[in-house]
């Protein structure tokens, strides 16, 4: 068992006020509890996510803001309470660092679902209420429950991303059973895209991509799609008319869903996880009743169900395709993001926070 104590300083990128980009900063940590874990990081995702809180676009943001909550990292020390992480061991930190504990959603393994969840970062600590801080940071303390091993089997820095990206696409498909046989539609072929195209298809379903740029028709089958349907095509859309058990929306923007929601066999499902806004314009219900279609939500998933990712990515070779980021550059990297020329995700290397002298 190994003994920890609080750093003096941990230091981090942050924004600093609304719009900025984040830049060299240095906080003070929390002091570690019994059933803490101590972790070096030494890889986080940069999810879409990390730009709307950096630019406000929610309205919730507490200044300054660290982000990242796709994190790889090596266990430094662990409290004396903790019995399943010791020193050495890769971890991940996905969304949540805490919750009630108490509620119905937390006893069965859906902390996601808990009403009183704390996020990875502008969350407000349940013990200091002081806020808390991602993984753009040399360093985190995070309670065990909220910590996750790493198989050996996964690249670090390709795993990084499957804490956001990998777990919001996998836990709506295990809900719901895909299967081999099964036809799953996916929308959308960004970093949440094509980690679902990857895991429907490991868990043997044949998949239609929807998307609306014919360039990416190849891009899609590489990654495993069976078809690709330019959603812009009318006659596309038609032929693809009623023929999916399920169809997965990945897109973080308002859009249309009536077209797709068409190519929902009898009793199928659309899965939505990328659309936060209301829906515009409305779902027509003639299609839903007479084809008993429905239309449900999901948000990442629970500590056990994202261990069982991780567990099922290294079983079956799954990772997220990345390209790798000096924290230096992080502002490039928003608006390339923006502009959605990622493939697919961004992974900061943490030494270069680490190395440059500037934080």
């Amino acid at each position: 068992m190994s003994t920890q104590t609080a750093n003096t300083t941990v230091r981090a990128y942050a924004a600093k006020e609304q719009g900025q980009t984040p830049e060299p900063w240095q906080y003070q940590p929390r002091q570690p509890r019994p059933d803490d874990v101590s972790i070096e990081v030494l890889y986080c995702g940069v999810c879409h996510t990390d730009i709307h809180f950096v630019e406000n676009d929610w309205g919730m943001t507490n200044y300054p803001v660290v982000p990242g909550h796709e994190i790889i990292g090596r266990v430094t020390a662990v409290g004396e309470q903790v019995t399943q992480f010791k020193a050495g061991d890769m971890v991940g930190v996905g969304c949540l660092v805490d919750s009630c504990r108490t509620c119905s959603s937390c006893d069965n393994g859906l902390e996601q679902y808990c009403s009183q969840g704390v996020w990875t970062y502008n969350g407000v600590d349940r013990h200091d209420g002081k806020l808390t801080y991602g993984g753009y940071s040399e360093s985190m303390i995070v309670s065990d429950r909220f910590v996750v091993h790493l198989p050996d089997q996964l690249d670090p820095a390709a795993a990084a991303p499957l804490l956001c990206a990998g777990i919001t696409t996998y836990s709506p498909l295990r809900y719901v059973g895909v299967k081999p046989g099964d036809k799953v539609g996916v929308v959308g072929m960004g970093g949440l895209g094509h980690m679902g195209i990857k895991f429907a298809k490991a868990m043997g379903a044949e998949i239609t991509l929807f998307t609306r740029s014919a360039g990416k028709i190849e891009e899609g089958k590489r990654n495993g799609a069976t078809h690709v349907v330019v959603s812009s095509d009318a006659d596309q859309m038609q032929r693809a008319a009623g023929t999916l058990n399920y169809i997965l929306d990945t897109v973080p923007v308002e859009h249309d869903l009536n077209p797709y929601l068409s190519c929902l066999a009898v009793e199928g499902k659309y899965l939505l996880v990328g659309q936060l806004t209301p829906l515009n314009p409305p779902i027509e219900a003639l299609p839903m009743i007479l084809g008993r279609r429905a239309i449900m939500g999901s948000a990442i998933g629970g500590m056990p169900e994202t261990q069982e990712m991780l567990n099922f990515c290294a079983e079956h070779g799954i990772s997220c395709d990345i390209e790798m980021l000096d924290i230096r550059n992080i502002g490039e990297a928003y608006e390339r993001m923006k502009r959605s020329d990622v493939r697919y995700r961004f992974v900061i290397d943490l030494a270069t926070l680490k190395g440059d002298g500037q934080a």
